[in-house]
C-alpha cells in the first residue's frame, strides 16, 4: 500500500497540480490544523489553486482545505474576526507585502481600485469580496 503524505515542500502551481481529488491528497492531506506550519502548508494549496476555473473534484479538495484554515484561523487569531473588513484586508495585504496596485489586479478593476479601497473612498463589492476570500484562502465574513 502506497503511503499518503499529510504535507510537501510546496504545493505545486496550478497548471501542474493533479485534477483528481486523490491525487490532490497525495499531496496534501485535507485535515484539521493544529500549527502554524500547517497553516502555511495550508495557505500554499488555497494560493495554488483559488481564482481558477476548476473541476469537481479540485473545488471540493479546494473547499476542504479552506474550511480547515479557516476554522484554525478562527481559533488562533481571534482578533481577525473581530476587526473591520477593511483593516482585516490592510493586514492580509501587508502580511504578503502586496500594495493597493496589487489589491487592483487581484479584483481585476482600474488600476486605482485598490488604492481608492484602502483610503476609503470606495467600499468592497459582493464580488471583491469573494475575489478576495479565493485569494487569501478565508472566509467571506471576515471582510464584514
Amino acid at each position: 500500500m502506497r503511503a499518503i503524505h499529510t504535507k510537501r515542500e510546496t504545493f505545486p502551481c496550478f497548471d501542474q497540480a493533479p485534477t483528481e481529488y486523490c491525487a490532490l491528497c497525495a499531496l496534501h492531506l485535507p485535515r484539521p490544523i493544529h500549527s502554524v506550519a500547517d497553516a502555511r502548508s495550508a495557505t500554499q494549496v488555497v494560493q495554488a489553486l483559488a481564482g481558477h476555473d476548476l473541476n469537481r473534484d479540485q473545488e471540493d479538495y479546494l473547499e476542504a482545505v479552506g474550511h480547515f484554515l479557516d476554522e484554525f484561523d478562527r481559533a488562533n487569531r481571534p482578533q481577525l474576526a473581530r476587526a473591520d473588513g477593511l483593516s482585516v484586508l490592510r493586514g492580509l495585504l501587508e502580511d504578503r507585502g502586496q500594495t493597493g496596485a496589487d489589491l487592483s489586479r487581484i479584483l481585476g478593476g482600474s488600476r486605482n481600485l485598490g488604492a481608492m479601497i484602502l483610503k476609503g473612498d470606495r467600499r468592497l463589492t459582493a464580488d471583491h469580496i469573494r475575489a478576495l476570500a479565493s485569494h487569501f484562502g478565508v472566509s467571506p465574513s471576515v471582510f464584514f
